[in-house]
């Protein structure tokens, strides 16, 4: 089911049948993952933080490796997982709450 190949293929089909919109998506992601006040670099550890927590492998894959070419070294990349694996278990934590009497 996941091929990330076949996935940018499909993406394709929204510049046939949504073009307006599908390039303003892509001018956006483009205009938010770029340096500002947060370096692109961390951005991208942000992104892949972002996808474990919704589980887009697609986007954990591109992140990853946008990540990886930004010059985010393994130690960075094992410190995300265990950021986003924090958010996660809080949350059930969070939400555990309203388990309690």
């Amino acid at each position: 089911m996941y091929d990330l190949q076949d996935a940018k293929g499909k993406l394709k089909k929204f510049d046939e049948l949504a073009p307006a919109v599908w390039r303003n998506f892509k001018a956006f992601d483009k205009a938010a993952m770029a340096d500002g006040a947060i370096p692109a670099r961390t951005k991208e550890l942000m992104a892949v933080a972002v996808a474990l927590t919704t589980q887009c492998i697609y986007c954990i894959e591109v992140h990853t490796e946008r990540a990886r070419a930004a010059g985010c070294s393994e130690a960075e990349l094992a410190e995300t997982v265990m950021v986003a694996a924090a958010l996660r278990a809080g949350g059930a934590i969070g939400h555990g709450t309203h388990c309690m009497s």
